[in-house]
C-alpha cells in the first residue's frame, strides 16, 4: 500500500482537490518499522567532544588522522592496524593502511608545533606562569629480544634488563601537565637526559628560567655544574648513602629524630652555591627500618648457607681465603644512619626559599610519574609495535598528544580519565537503513543525561552539542 500511494503521488498530474488524507511527507519523518533495519551504533558524540578538547589544547590545526589516533589512545588504546578498525567501527571515520603507514612518520614533522601548543596552553588555560617545571625519565621495552639501532637493553624501570627498550624523558607543569618530551636510546643513562630537554624547553618558553625539580638519578656533579652555569635554579633530590661517612655521621649528630625536623648545610664543596638538606620522617623511618631488618636477615641467612655468591647488601668480598664473603658491618652502620632521612640538593638560598618550602616543591614530581602511570595504563604507551627510530618517535607523540588532552580534560574537571571516557561513551547514535527508500537515518540520544557535566560545560564553547 505505501509503495502504491508513492507511485500514485509520483503520477497524478494534478492536486486532489480534497484529500481524504494529508499528503504523504518525507520518508524520513514516516518509517515504517516492519521494513527498517538497525545498521550499527556509533559514538560521533565522543570523537566531536575529544576533537574539541584538541582544538582547546590548540591542536585542531593537525591533520585529522593524527586527532583521531590521539583521541582513540583515550577512548581504547591498541595496534595502529586495530585502531583503523575502530574508527570505522565506532565513528565511520575511514583511512586506508596504505595512507597511515605513509603519514604516521610525517607526525615528527609538527613535533614543534605540538609542542608549542602545550605550552600556550598551560600559560593560557592552566595560568601556568612556568617558575617551576618537574622532570623525570621512564623506560618502556619492547616484546622482544633483538635488539636495533634504537632500542636497546638498558637500566629497565620495567624490571626488564634483559629486553630492549627505549628512554622517555618528560618536562610537566607543577600540576602534572605535560609540556614537553624526548626518546632516547635505551641503554642511555638516565643522568644524561636532563640537559637536552631543557635547553630544548628553554627555547620553547623564552626568558623565563624555571626552577628544574629532578629525581636524585638526574643528580650528578656535571648535571648541577651545567644548570648552574646556564643561570638555572634546581631542586634534585641526593642520594645521602653514597656520601662520605663522615659527613653522614654529621646528619646523624646534627638532624633531630622528631618527625618532620629539617637540617641544612653548604654543599659547596661539591657544586658552587648548592646546599644540602635533609629531613627526618616517622613514616619513612618505620618503612625503611622494615626493608633494613630484611636485608640485614637476608645477608646473614646466606652467609650462614654458605651462599653469599647470590646478589644481597650488607655482604662484602674478604681478604681472608676460608672466608671469600664477610658480613659489611661498616655498611651496616652507615644505613642505620640515615633510616628516616631523605636529601635534597638545591642552589636556591634559604632567604629566598626555605627548606620545608623545597622540600614541598620536590614533592610535587609525583605529578610526573603520574603522568607516566597514566601513559603506561590508560593510555597503554606500550607495548609498542613498531622497530624504525621514525616510527617509535612518532608513535611517543600520538601519546604525548593524548596524555595533553587526558590531563587537560582531568585538570579541568576534577574527573579520572576513565570517567570522562565512560561519561562521553553514554551517548549513541542508532543508524537506521529503510528498505522502502534506500536511505540511512541517524538517530542520536538526548544529550540531557549530561546536562550537569563539567566536562560537556568545559567543552560547550568549542563543542556546540
Amino acid at each position: 500500500m505505501a509503495e502504491a500511494v508513492k507511485y500514485a503521488e509520483a503520477h497524478r498530474r494534478q492536486p486532489y482537490l480534497f484529500p481524504e488524507t494529508p499528503p504523504p511527507t518525507s520518508s524520513s519523518q514516516h518509517l515504517d518499522l516492519s521494513r527498517v533495519e538497525l545498521v550499527d551504533v556509533t559514538h560521533q558524540f565522543a570523537r566531536k567532544a575529544l576533537l574539541a578538547c584538541a582544538r582547546m589544547c590548540g591542536l585542531g590545526a593537525l591533520p585529522e588522522l593524527y586527532l583521531d589516533f590521539a583521541l582513540m589512545r583515550i577512548i581504547e588504546p591498541v595496534s595502529k592496524l586495530r585502531t583503523l578498525e575502530l574508527l570505522q567501527r565506532y565513528f565511520n571515520v575511514h583511512y586506508a593502511e596504505r595512507t597511515m603507514y605513509r603519514l604516521l612518520p610525517k607526525l615528527l614533522e609538527y613535533q614543534k608545533e605540538i609542542e608549542t601548543a602545550a605550552i600556550q596552553t598551560a600559560r593560557d588555560a592552566l595560568q601556568e606562569p612556568f617558575s617551576l617545571v618537574l622532570y623525570d625519565i621512564t623506560t618502556l621495552y619492547f616484546e622482544s629480544f633483538k635488539e636495533y639501532d634504537f632500542q636497546r637493553p638498558g637500566f629497565s624501570k620495567d624490571n626488564k634488563p634483559q629486553q630492549p627498550q627505549i628512554v622517555i624523558g618528560l618536562i610537566t607543569t607543577r600540576s602534572g601537565f605535560p609540556v614537553m618530551h624526548e626518546v632516547f636510546e635505551g641503554n642511555t643513562f638516565e643522568g644524561h637526559t636532563m640537559l637536552a630537554i631543557v635547553r630544548r624547553f628553554q627555547e620553547r618558553v623564552g626568558e623565563t628560567k624555571p626552577i628544574i625539580v629532578a629525581d636524585a638519578a638526574m643528580l650528578s656533579k656535571t648535571n648541577m655544574q651545567q644548570l648552574e652555569a646556564e643561570g638555572y635554579r634546581y631542586i634534585v633530590g641526593a642520594r645521602l648513602a653514597n656520601t662520605a661517612a663522615s659527613f653522614i655521621d654529621q646528619i646523624h649528630r646534627e638532624l633531630p629524630r622528631t618527625d618532620k625536623a629539617t637540617w641544612r648545610l653548604s654543599y659547596e664543596a661539591v657544586v658552587k652555591n648548592a646546599t644540602i638538606i635533609g629531613e627526618f620522617s616517622e613514616a619513612r623511618y618505620k618503612k625503611d627500618k622494615r626493608d633494613f631488618d630484611k636485608q640485614v636477615k637476608r645477608a646473614l641467612a646466606l652467609l650462614d648457607r654458605n651462599e653469599p655468591g647470590r646478589r644481597a647488601k650488607f655482604i662484602k668480598k674478604s681478604k681472608e681465603k676460608d672466608k671469600p664473603f664477610i658480613f659489611d658491618t661498616d655498611l651496616q652502620a652507615k644505613a642505620e644512619m640515615l633510616l628516616g632521612i631523605k636529601g635534597y640538593v638545591t642552589n636556591i638560598p634559604e632567604d629566598e626559599l626555605t627548606s620545608t618550602e623545597v622540600i614541598a616543591y620536590y614533592r610535587d614530581l609525583w605529578h610526573v610519574e603520574q603522568a607516566f602511570r597514566m601513559s603506561k595504563s590508560d593510555l597503554k604507551a606500550r607495548p609498542i609495535f613498531h622497530y624504525t627510530q621514525e616510527a617509535i618517535r612518532a608513535h611517543m607523540l600520538v601519546c604525548f598528544m593524548a596524555l595533553m588532552m587526558g590531563k587537560y580534560l582531568e585538570i579541568k574537571t576534577g574527573r579520572s580519565l576513565r570517567q570522562i571516557r565512560d561519561e562521553l561513551w553514554q551517548v549513541q547514535e542508532a543508524n537506521i537503513y529503510n528498505e522502502l527508500t534506500g536511505e540511512v537515518h541517524s538517530v542520536r540520544m538526548k544529550t540531557s543525561i549530561l546536562a550537569n557535566s563539567k566536562l560537556i560545560q568545559l567543552l560547550n564553547p568549542e563543542f556546540p552539542h
